[in-house]
């Protein structure tokens, strides 16, 4: 039996561990290292005397995995900011921007409905979490909603779907993690995702008015504010934005030379402004500790999947699995493109039974290098490329893409994360209901997503810009 064939047995057995409900953590560790067990024992033939040497040498090649990979600098970005957002909600910054985006487009047929993705899309810009960024707002923006005579289902829908933005839109932790697994600049990264973050979040706005129209009982528009008291909105919500341009001058220096530090140090100074204003605004004790406690168990459930996934993933280097499925995507006769939709669609797929984390960090060490190969791989040019981009362009390109996916999975049933999230903190509406309100929203990622594949300049545009 070659190596080839004890990688896609043991991924097989790991796909059977997560369909029957163990954990993406422990199903990875667990099946990195029986594979690197069987691995090395198959190299001494089998040999009974052999296999505690086998056993030994596994789980050395483990243990070494958490230390060496977590220890990365880059990491330490997601704890810092994941705080970002829960302080900022303690500071009253998020109560500020839905208010400012009630007042300005509420108007418009579901008009809070659209206030809420736009106030989302402004707290996924202070928020590395997608979790947090809809628990926050299922308190804030759904009772606003319902006291107006919102559909409750369509109102969880809304608040589920906005909070994915926080994938997208800079900083994201899963595009720290996408930077990590495929060792690409995190900084190029947060800034291609600046702009498919707006064009998502105006796609989703854009289906909200479209259902409310063709619906008038989804939700009523708000009326009655004046241009004074809409431009009254804007001052609460500025320092969104002034911690925004913190964190991007940290990534790049506008104003030329070398940058002023690294994404690190900007998330760590971001969280030390966002708790001064916390403290301004009257954060004590007992908030600043639930804001610690929420940010250090979303932190150790990220890098928890992280260790465990990454056994897997070194167990998958010594099967020389990624290499196999490189050649072999390589050597298939359709087109690009067609097979690069069918990888998206098979990620759709995959979304329904894992978290968005635990899937990126199983697939891309396999899938990244084939999509790679299949553009020419990373020293092409862009004029004799598959996709039209260099190598560069497409790693980052194909990583706006397939963290636009995971957002999918995230409303996406029997575990969308954001779904449940929703509903439980609003014990009024089932899981049910959340998971029928978000449904239409996966009109409006396959068209985000079709659009980003079709004109790559919206991703490539800023980091192209600023970084050359």
């Amino acid at each position: 039996m070659t190596s080839i064939d004890i990688g896609l047995i043991v991924t097989g057995l790991l796909l059977i561990m997560v369909l029957i409900g163990v954990r993406v953590a422990f199903a990875a560790a667990l099946a990195g290292l029986t594979g690197l067990i069987w691995i090395f024992w198959s190299k001494k033939g089998y040999d009974p005397n052999q296999f505690f040497w086998a056993l030994e040498v596994a789980a050395k090649t483990a243990g070494q995995v958490p230390h060496s990979k977590v220890s990365s600098q880059a990491l330490s970005l997601i704890p810092t900011f994941i705080l970002i957002g829960y302080l900022a909600y303690y500071a009253g910054l998020t109560k500020a921007l839905f208010e400012a985006a009630k007042r300005w487009v509420g108007w418009l047929p579901g008009g809070m409905g659209v206030a809420t993705v736009f106030a989302t899309a402004g707290f996924a810009a202070v928020s590395g979490a997608s979790v947090a960024t809809s628990a926050v707002f299922a308190r804030i923006a759904i009772p606003e909603m319902l006291k107006i005579g919102y559909d409750k289902r369509f109102a969880a829908g809304v608040v589920a779907a906005g909070g994915t933005l926080a994938s997208l839109i800079p900083p994201s932790a899963i595009l720290v993690i996408y930077a990590i697994i495929v060792e690409q600049d995190v900084g190029a990264l947060l800034l291609a995702g600046f702009l498919p973050g707006a064009v998502s979040a105006l796609i989703y706005g854009g289906l909200v008015v479209l259902m409310a129209t063709f619906n008038k009982k989804l939700g009523p528009p708000v009326k009655g504010y004046s241009w004074g008291e809409r431009f009254k909105s804007l001052p609460p919500a500025f320092p969104i934005f002034f911690v925004v341009i913190i964190i991007i001058c940290f990534i790049y220096n506008p104003f030329g030379g070398d940058a002023w530090g690294t994404p690190t140090e900007g998330g760590a100074i971001g969280a030390f402004v966002i708790f001064v204003m916390a403290l301004i605004h009257g954060m004590r004790w007992p908030q600043f500790k639930d804001a610690l406690m929420e940010t250090g168990k979303l932190a150790v459930m990220i890098f928890t999947i992280i260790w465990g996934v990454l056994i897997f993933v070194r167990f998958l280097g010594f099967a020389d699995l990624p290499g196999a499925f490189s050649d072999w995507i390589v050597t298939l006769e359709q087109n690009p493109m067609i097979t690069l939709i069918m990888i998206l669609l098979a990620y759709a797929i995959l979304g329904m039974f894992m978290d968005a984390i635990g899937m990126l960090l199983l697939t891309l060490p396999v899938v990244f290098p084939a999509v790679m190969a299949l553009n020419g791989g990373m020293d092409v040019t862009a004029a004799d490329s598959a996709f039209g981009m260099s190598g560069w362009g497409c790693a980052i390109w194909f990583g706006i893409i397939v963290v636009k996916m995971a957002e999918l999975c995230l409303i996406t049933p029997p575990i969308g994360l954001n779904c449940f999230v929703v509903a439980g903190v609003r014990s009024d509406i089932s899981v049910q209901d959340v998971f029928r309100g978000a449904s239409p929203f996966f009109v409006a990622d396959a068209i985000t997503i079709a659009v980003l594949i079709a004109f790559p300049g919206i991703v490539l545009w800023l980091p192209s810009l600023l970084l050359g």
